[in-house]
């Protein structure tokens, strides 16, 4: 029932998207939602006195610890197919996720120093964009016209943040910001197909233990290389750093893993289309950061291109094509 349910959703359409999507997975993608759209934020706060890769690592193993301490008290009664053990397969997709999550994580940290919140949150969440198209390139999906419309509108949308460095081929130090933040959403976009693989077999806990210890180590490794520091050093930086940890990952990113077996990554990624309009009010009130004309206008574009390119109906088996590579 759960899989005929996330096959349709796409054929559905808006209105029956809403009223099939269980309660708990309904409850997990809009709270998931909320706790990502924070994220830049709470890596503001750290930039002060921790560089992008100790705020990342930091994250990961505040998360990883306390994944750790809480999985002995859940039972995998929701998950009774979860096997005993885990495949060289399994191991190595949970071994991936956490590598491209923590070079995400660290394009979009680093990104966030350059730029503003407005413009790297509206960047990076072209994801749902490269959520699609990795299920075409990894499932053999086919692309229909009303999608590659809507990758173009998004793009366009996109490059309206840079219409003036474009024209004057002069690419300051917030360019390469947005460009940092474009790149991360590549990442990110493969995440949550993934996750979805991963879903079919493992509970969420498991998952988000493995890929926040991954993520540890890939950031430990970066921080001996460069020397920088391993910690923070005050109240408002530890305060970032687990922030980031509760909120961001734990929640942020265990509720998407959790929504994933019941709701498409597609369709998943398509509401997430929210989260830059609400990194952007929350940066404001913050941080008093002002929204330009023209970050409003890309904003509307944007979510406008990502709208078709994300609900174009040849997206409507990826799940299917998925379960059968």
């Amino acid at each position: 029932m759960t899989e005929k349910l996330r096959e349709n959703q796409f054929s559905l359409g808006l209105k029956g998207f809403f009223t099939s999507i269980p309660t708990d997975a309904w409850g997990a993608l809009l709270g998931s939602i909320f706790c990502i759209s924070l994220t830049p934020v709470f890596f503001r706060l750290g930039e002060n006195e921790m560089s992008f890769s100790t705020t990342a690592f930091n994250r990961y193993w505040v998360a990883s610890l306390a994944f750790l301490c809480i999985k002995p008290f859940f039972s995998t009664n929701q998950d009774r197919a979860t096997p005993s053990f885990l495949s060289t397969r399994r191991i190595g997709l949970l071994i991936a996720d956490g590598i491209i999550l923590a070079v995400g994580l660290i394009l979009w940290a680093w990104s966030l120093e350059q730029t503003s919140i407005a413009n790297s949150t509206l960047m990076h969440n072209l994801v749902p964009l490269f959520t699609v198209l990795g299920g075409w390139l990894a499932f053999g999906q086919t692309f229909d016209r009303r999608f590659l419309v809507g990758m173009f509108v998004a793009v366009v949308g996109a490059a309206i943040l840079e219409s003036e460095s474009l024209l004057s081929l002069e690419f300051g130090i917030e360019f390469w910001g947005d460009a940092a933040a474009l790149l991360s959403a590549v990442f990110f976009g493969i995440h949550p197909l993934i996750i979805e693989r991963l879903r079919q077999e493992l509970d969420p806990l498991t998952i988000m233990t493995w890929s926040s210890i991954t993520s540890s180590f890939v950031l430990l490794i970066l921080l001996v290389i460069t020397g920088e520091s391993f910690f923070p050093t005050t109240t408002v930086g530890w305060f970032a750093v687990v922030e980031l940890a509760f909120v961001g990952q734990m929640l942020g990113i265990g509720l998407w893993a959790y929504c994933l077996k019941k709701i498409s990554a597609a369709f998943a990624s398509l509401l997430a289309l929210v989260i830059p309009s609400l990194s952007a009010i929350e940066g404001w009130i913050v941080f008093s950061e002002q929204l330009s004309p023209l970050t409003l206008l890309s904003f509307v574009i944007v979510v406008s291109g990502m709208y078709l390119a994300v609900s174009s109906r040849g997206r409507g088996n990826l799940t299917e094509e998925a379960k059968r590579s």
